[in-house]
């Protein structure tokens, strides 16, 4: 018991005090959900529907690392920012505003990658085309985003990533910057699947919500709900046959 102990104490010092520890936590949160999709995609072929289900898993598996990293330190969600305090009527009104600011990231994205190609490109949404006119499909792929990625992928790409990051340079206002840019490249660069400008727009739109992160001092519900509000847009545009 005592060893036990005593090796539970030095693991959250190294967590909360070496750096090394900290990138290695970061790598291996990433590195499990990369193993994951390259392991299981073989199998899955070219299935969206499972395709689709494995990144889900990916991420719920982030997700339990994540969790992990904040019980060896002895802290809570509160420390990523989800309080229930903080789901109020302000949270809600700020999260309109939130979403308005992720839409004008994609937007900039939009307008940076025509520039870099020259001509105008969609990202690659094929991956969803078995919503298009599928109601209970629809229905289930909104409770599963709602849940896996407007919860997950803000808990992971905003309050894990940025904050941790930060942390390494005691909340400087440089490492601050640095760990918002590096979240925004990441979450772009996990939207690999969408093509070169899908990775161009969800990396301007992750840098609008790194930064709205922030501002609204670090209230993470305010960012799930903006999210949602974007996942819900693309899930029924592609239910209606969008592109």
């Amino acid at each position: 018991m005592s060893d036990n102990l005593h090796f539970s104490n030095s693991l959250r010092r190294m967590l909360l005090n070496n750096r090394i520890a900290q990138i290695l936590e970061i790598l291996v949160v990433f590195l499990a959900a990369l193993i994951i999709i390259r392991i299981a995609q073989p199998f899955v072929g070219d299935n969206p529907v499972l395709r689709q289900s494995i990144v889900w898993i990916a991420n719920v598996i982030m997700l339990f690392l994540v969790w992990l990293g904040l019980k060896l330190r002895g802290q809570r969600w509160t420390h990523f920012g989800l309080s229930l305090k903080y789901l109020n009527l302000k949270s809600f009104l700020l999260s309109i505003l939130v979403f308005v600011a992720a839409l004008v990231g994609f937007l900039v994205g939009s307008i940076v990658i025509v520039n870099i190609v020259g001509i105008p490109e969609n990202a690659d949404m094929s991956g969803y085309n078995y919503l298009q006119g599928n109601l209970p499909m629809l229905i289930a792929a909104l409770v599963a985003v709602f849940i896996v990625s407007s919860f997950g992928e803000e808990v992971i790409y905003r309050g894990f990533l940025i904050t941790r990051i930060s942390e390494m340079g005691g909340n400087s206002n440089r490492w601050i910057a640095a760990s918002v840019f590096i979240s925004s490249l990441i979450f772009g660069l996990a939207h690999f699947e969408w093509g070169l400008t899908g990775i161009v727009q969800t990396g301007f739109m992750g840098l609008a919500l790194g930064i709205s992160f922030i501002l609204v001092k670090r209230n993470l519900w305010i960012l799930v709900l903006a999210h949602a509000y974007l996942d819900a847009i693309l899930m029924i545009q592609m239910y209606f046959g969008g592109s």
